[in-house]
């Protein structure tokens, strides 16, 4: 057995799903793939990633889940347009964006361009885009 041929599955708590379901659809325009009695799964182009109902509630302090897009500030306006509202953090962020020197090399990239955002539930979703 190797997880290193495994592939990332993400899971997320929500408290409500059908509000989920719609704040994936009409803000971020995800569709599930699949769905159960308290699950929906979602598809993007290198992964996947699931909202279970759930009790418990996220912390709210650190990135549960991060999408990796081709042009970040493109794709806050898009979401922006939406609705949707990025996080600003003092000194780290400016108009929602932090520049991160040195992130993943292993990449080909010099840094990334970072953003954040909470879904409907409270989980802390991040947008990255490698510098090259």
């Amino acid at each position: 057995m190797s997880l290193q041929h495994s592939r990332v599955a993400t899971r997320l708590p929500a408290q409500d799903l059908d509000r989920a379901r719609a704040f994936y659809a009409t803000v971020l325009g995800l569709e599930p793939v699949d769905e159960r009695p308290g699950g929906l799964l979602y598809r993007v182009a290198s992964g996947e990633f699931a909202l279970f109902a759930s009790g418990g509630e996220p912390s709210g302090t650190h990135t549960q889940m991060a999408l990796e897009v081709d042009d970040l500030r493109a794709t806050m306006a898009e979401l922006r347009a939406r609705g949707l509202r990025f996080e600003e953090y003092d000194g780290v962020t400016r108009d929602g964006v932090a520049e991160i020197d040195g992130n993943y090399p292993s990449k080909g990239a010099r840094g990334e361009l970072g953003a954040w955002f909470y879904d409907s539930e409270g989980n802390v979703i991040g947008l990255g885009q490698p510098v090259r």
